[in-house]
């Protein structure tokens, strides 16, 4: 039996994005030895995941590992990717695939996001006493609560373990609190300095958007010092985790979390998700790639901030069977999402 890894992206019209993925699987490349490693995409890029199996299986793979470029498992990691790879996998006997967990709440991972913080302190100067300045997580944002809820922890973490005065967590889709405002209560609490700290792997709209709605709150705000910290892209720590989620399938160790996975349990306020059907809903954009629209392409960006919920800008809704967040009119969350912004 012939292993091989697949590094499973969720994809993105950012050519940007897309480059740093594909650089990420690089360095997997180069980690793994003569074990041949290929990557695909979900949605709006190309290779898509079913041509990364394919070229693995024409290397004479018969074992594939498959991993997450996920930091945690929300939707894409628990639904998406595996329908995905369940479905190609019926259609090619003989081959079998092994999936792996998300990147997850990981002491690497937290390392990684202290120096992409610390670099910030450091360029912006370090006047300003930490006991003084505020930390801003920003995450994704899902309709999972479980994932939202390890984006508060990562803050946590970080807020105690590097000695911020105060710690807050925002989202930049879906979920509540959104961006800006998160940093307009951040920015009442009497804090002198606030670094905004994406935590997210690839640049893209949504990163784009986090740092514009930074500036927005800043220029309201020009008694407040606002730091914009880099991203976590390709650190050194990153590529560790990849590997290690990687040597957790070879030996089945790969455990997610499922204590609070909202399709297990009777997760409060979610109630009626418990047991729906592990299905993709991105037929159709998969493989339609970066920059002009191609055919079947809704002109979506799916580095949007309704979670695939397809309710853009309301009025153009086409439902591909996601079931609705129940806090989607939150005052806090999507319905107050500046249209001009990103």
């Amino acid at each position: 039996m012939t292993t091989g890894i697949m590094v499973c992206g969720h994809g993105s019209r950012d050519e940007g994005a897309v480059a740093e993925f594909e650089k990420l699987s690089v360095a997997i490349r180069a980690r793994a030895g003569d074990i041949p490693v290929e990557y695909g995409f979900l949605e709006f890029a190309t290779p898509v995941i079913k041509e990364g199996l394919g070229k693995l299986v024409d290397q004479g793979v018969t074992d594939v590992l498959a991993v997450p470029g996920m930091l945690f498992a929300a939707g894409h990691a628990k639904n998406d990717i595996p329908s995905v790879l369940n479905t190609w996998a019926s259609g090619h006997e003989g081959v079998d695939i092994r999936y792996g967990r998300e990147l997850a709440i990981d002491l690497k991972m937290l390392r990684a996001a202290a120096d992409r913080i610390e670099e910030a302190l450091d360029a912006a100067g370090r006047d300003v006493p930490m006991e003084e300045t505020l930390l801003v997580v920003v995450g994704r944002g899902a309709s999972d609560p479980d994932a939202n809820s390890n984006v508060a922890k990562v803050m946590r973490m970080l807020w105690e373990g590097l000695g911020f005065g105060w710690g807050e967590t925002a989202y930049s889709g879906v979920t509540f609190p959104l961006v800006e405002p998160g940093l307009e209560h951040a920015a009442k609490l009497g804090y002198k300095r606030i670094v905004v700290f994406p935590y997210f792997l690839f640049t893209g709209v949504l990163v784009r958007r986090i740092y514009e709605y930074t500036d927005l709150v800043a220029a309201r705000h020009p008694d407040i010092e606002f730091i914009k910290a880099p991203y976590l892209n390709d650190h050194p720590m990153v590529i560790e985790t990849f590997m290690e989620r990687i040597d957790e399938i070879r030996r089945g160790e790969n455990n997610m979390n499922c204590q609070l996975c909202k399709y297990r349990e009777q997760v409060l306020g979610f109630e009626a998700e418990v047991g729906l059907a592990q299905e993709s809903h991105h037929h159709h954009v998969e493989g339609i790639g970066t920059g002009e629209a191609k055919p079947h392409d809704h002109g979506h960006d799916h580095d949007h901030d309704h979670d695939h919920d397809h309710d853009h800008d309301k009025g153009h809704s086409h439902d591909h069977a996601h079931h609705p967040y129940p806090h989607a009119d939150h005052p806090l969350g999507p319905k107050t999402l500046r249209k001009e912004i990103g």
